[in-house]
């Protein structure tokens, strides 16, 4: 059975970094002395999955921006990760470009107005479909965890929703922004 030890907490992916700061993925694992990295597979607009649809207050149907990422620890994948913007946010910037964007998504958000205050996230565990068990190399079997993040800023409005499957690992959670 594959294992990937990684403990962590959500706040370093709600805050925006400073100016020449590395993403929140990269800063984590190099100050455990890991090494990350991760694979933009698409970016660009798509019909909302239902959920995501509903989060954002849409239409079924509706389109929203997708950055699509495979992200590895020291090599081996260990997540699956679709974060979703409205157009209204992400059209036209770099949200919807496969370009890896310094600093992150939540820094490039902050910058264009839109800086998240609250997060709600809801984790599930379960088997993974045959296409994540391939993609993030698990055995039959193994089980997967889903966390679904939604960034809400100061009015209460969502700015982002992440879907996340992963390796199952340790989480920690203590959520201020």
């Amino acid at each position: 059975m594959s294992s990937i030890e990684w403990g962590t907490t959500s706040v370093p992916y709600l805050t925006p970094r400073e100016k020449g700061q590395r993403d929140a993925w990269g800063a984590e694992t190099a100050a455990k002395g890991r090494h990350s990295s991760q694979r933009i597979v698409q970016a660009g607009e798509v019909s909302a999955p239902a959920e995501v649809a509903e989060a954002f207050g849409l239409a079924r149907g509706d389109n929203v921006v997708v950055r699509r990422r495979i992200m590895y620890l020291d090599g081996r994948p260990c997540e699956l990760t679709d974060t979703y913007y409205p157009l209204a946010i992400a059209h036209g910037t770099r949200l919807a470009r496969t370009a890896k964007i310094p600093g992150g998504a939540i820094t490039l958000l902050a910058e264009l107005g839109y800086a998240g205050v609250r997060a709600r996230e809801d984790v599930s565990a379960r088997l993974p479909t045959e296409e994540e068990q391939r993609a993030l190399e698990i055995e039959p079997g193994q089980p997967v965890m889903q966390l679904i993040r939604l960034t809400l800023d100061a009015q209460d409005r969502p700015i982002q929703v992440d879907r996340m499957t992963m390796v199952a690992q340790h989480l920690s959670y203590d959520v201020r922004i």
